[in-house]
């Protein structure tokens, strides 16, 4: 393995400690870990930082260790987006995991050979070994093509994370336009995306990150490579995770990983997977009216009432 890896930690070394034993399986050359620091509000989470950092210094292959540790909690959004303008200013490329995203030992040289491949061809922005299609697939190939990137496991290119904006500048000029109708097509997705995405604008330093990244991709017109099966397990569901819950009910909690087959056989053509893209905005963003009528009142009675409603 050449490519780069960089691995995002912060105070779960149970998860950490996992993800950590595939990464040094795949001996990369280079591990960039970038760590956030703890709330000093929150009994007992410097130990667990400190305790999560521990577990970088097992490092024992031949292996460059370049560290950003944060010594005050900078919250999900700055600290991962912060974090990974660091590393693509060293690297041009790299593959990038959190502490709670397993991967199959398959992921890293599905990874590497794609970062490869498309090295040059901007109309590639990302690479994800998160595939949430349950089993479906169009054809006998590696992978297709999506206008999402998921972010549980993945790789890019400095030329691609270039555009990143945490603040989504662009947005209030796409939203007048209509622009997002253009992207997505489908009305139920629009309005979707655009609840989301207003409230990113409205508090860009929340507890996300990778919605500014679906956006700038978007801005580009570019598209994301998804495996054709699962490579990443997310192994931290739980009532110590930023985003989910301990709900063993969701389906998304440690899905089963399966293995690359290889070499991969790649597709002849570059066109967006348009039927795998439908399925997973009504699935994995639970999009229905009823939904969005939801999301709409809160959003209606946060700027009215200046409600916190989650």
């Amino acid at each position: 393995m050449q490519t780069p890896v960089a691995f995002i930690i912060f105070k779960r070394p149970h998860t950490t400690e996992r993800v950590f034993e595939e990464i040094r399986r795949a001996k990369p050359p280079k591990l960039f870990v970038v760590a956030d620091g703890p709330r000093i509000n929150v009994p007992d989470e410097a130990e667990k930082c400190a305790a999560t950092r521990a577990i970088i210094e097992r490092v024992d292959w031949d292996c460059e260790v370049i560290k950003n540790y944060s010594d005050v909690n900078l919250g999900c959004a700055k600290r991962v987006s912060s974090g990974l303008d660091w590393v693509f200013k060293n690297v041009e490329e790299a593959i990038i995991l959190e502490d709670d995203c397993l991967p199959h030992p398959t992921f890293f040289p599905f990874c590497e050979e794609l970062l490869e491949k498309y090295r040059h061809d901007t109309r590639i922005s990302s690479i994800s070994g998160e595939n949430v299609l349950f089993g479906r697939r169009r054809t006998n190939y590696s992978y297709y093509f999506s206008r999402y990137n998921f972010c549980w496991g993945w790789a890019s290119w400095k030329r691609a994370w270039q555009h990143y904006d945490l603040t989504i500048k662009l947005w209030k000029e796409v939203q007048s336009q209509g622009f997002l109708a253009d992207i997505l097509t489908e009305p139920l997705a629009v309005r979707y995306w655009n609840y989301m995405l207003q409230s990113v604008y409205d508090n860009p330093l929340g507890i996300t990150w990778d919605y500014q990244w679906t956006f700038a991709c978007w801005m580009q017109n570019s598209l994301g490579i998804i495996s054709n099966v699962n490579l990443i397990s997310n192994i931290g569901f739980g009532s110590d995770s930023t985003h989910f819950a301990d709900d063993k009910s969701n389906p998304y909690d440690s899905l089963p990983t399966q293995t690359m087959e290889l070499p991969l056989k790649h597709p002849p053509f570059i066109i967006r997977d348009a039927k795998s893209d439908n399925f997973t905005q009504k699935t994995l963003y639970k999009t229905t009216h009823l939904d969005m009528f939801k999301l709409e009142m809160k959003q209606v009675l946060r700027k009215k009432f200046h409600l916190n409603l989650t």
